[in-house]
């Protein structure tokens, strides 16, 4: 992959060899037009006065690092990008290309994405038809692609002309935050909406990843009480729960709360719950359970908290009913989350 800096540096030299030794070539070769984005270069020039040849010589002596190759027209019309430019009687025309390998898979319509992602490779389609110069034919032939690609993923080809239409004008306020999250169908949304107004912009995530695609291996059972993050433990006789959270392992944090129940120090809030009780304790596969794997900081404080919130909202927590504020966020995730288990029993 190389350093990040790699594609910084490799421009830096790009334009410095471009205003100096490029230059002289073109100048001295009275090439007519050049034309250069990253690595990809058009070069306009008239074959009675430059030869080209002798043009793509000199540019393969510029260096011994870069070695340039040449692609001349083929019937009046030469790629360049992800354009066609074609030479007809004396005018220029345009149309789009796509390479051969070109498949027409975008985001389908039911996949676990956010609708910004999946109607983002629509827009970018759909801008390139209407921004290129392009002749009624080939705009209209564009648009039948265009047409095809969105059938195939599932969409409705009305959603060419919604998403063509331009945003409104409406000002907005200035936003000077970011908020990332993580996309799980519609509860996402309800969260997200409550941003609207205010001045964090908000951005998404899949779980749905290649690495995690290709990460099929099950990890033992044992091994998830192995890092540190949020849990609850569970009373084996009336399953009221304490959420609590560790920067150790699970399994280093369990034999605390046993030796308090063991003790009868009171020292835990669930060890406290089961002595008060006389109630059991269970083994650390029966009682406990992971709920988020993090390292300490505050990404794992907002986790306890929520989880915390969630079982006090289903009146099933040990943990102090004092400490839990009120967050409409928690409020409307836990409310979504629990509606949507009702409807699926």
């Amino acid at each position: 992959m190389g350093a990040p800096t790699s594609s910084i540096f490799s421009e830096v030299f790009l334009q410095h060899i471009e205003s100096t030794a490029v230059f002289e070539i073109l100048v001295q070769n009275r090439i007519i037009g050049h034309f250069r984005y990253v690595d990809d270069i058009l070069i306009v020039y008239n074959d009675s006065i430059t030869n080209m040849h002798d043009v793509f010589d000199s540019f393969n002596n510029l260096t011994h690092n870069i070695n340039f190759t040449m692609e001349k027209e083929t019937d009046n019309s030469i790629n360049f990008l992800d354009v066609t430019i074609r030479k007809e009687h004396d005018t220029l025309t345009f149309n789009i290309y796509r390479k051969p390998t070109t498949t027409d898979s975008i985001i389908p319509r039911d996949s676990c994405h956010p609708q910004e992602h999946k109607h983002a490779a629509i827009r970018h389609l759909i801008n390139g038809m209407n921004t290129y110069n392009l002749n009624a034919a080939n705009k209209d032939e564009e648009k039948h692609i265009i047409e095809h690609i969105i059938s195939e993923n599932k969409y409705d080809i009305s959603l060419i002309e919604k998403l063509a239409k331009t945003k409104n004008n409406e000002k907005q306020p200035p936003r000077t935050k970011w908020a990332k999250f993580t996309y799980v169908v519609k509860e996402t949304k309800f969260i997200t909406k409550l941003f609207k107004d205010s001045p964090i912009k908000v951005t998404f995530t899949t779980r749905n990843t290649i690495k995690k695609l290709l990460s099929t291996k099950p990890r033992p059972v044992q091994e998830q009480f192995d890092s540190s993050g949020v849990y609850h433990l569970s009373c084996p006789d009336c399953h009221m729960k304490y959420v609590g959270q560790t920067g150790r392992s699970f399994r280093i944090r369990f034999p605390g709360h046993f030796r308090d129940y063991k003790y009868n120090t009171n020292k835990s809030k669930f060890a406290q719950h089961l002595l008060d009780n006389k109630h059991s304790i269970g083994p650390i596969e029966d009682i406990m359970k992971v709920l988020y794997k993090k390292n300490k900081g505050k990404l794992m404080d907002t986790m306890e908290r929520y989880f915390i919130y969630k079982e006090t909202y289903m009146n099933n927590q040990i943990n102090d009913k004092n400490t839990v504020k009120p967050n409409i966020i928690f409020k409307t995730l836990v409310h979504e989350n629990t509606s949507r288990a009702r409807t699926a029993e």
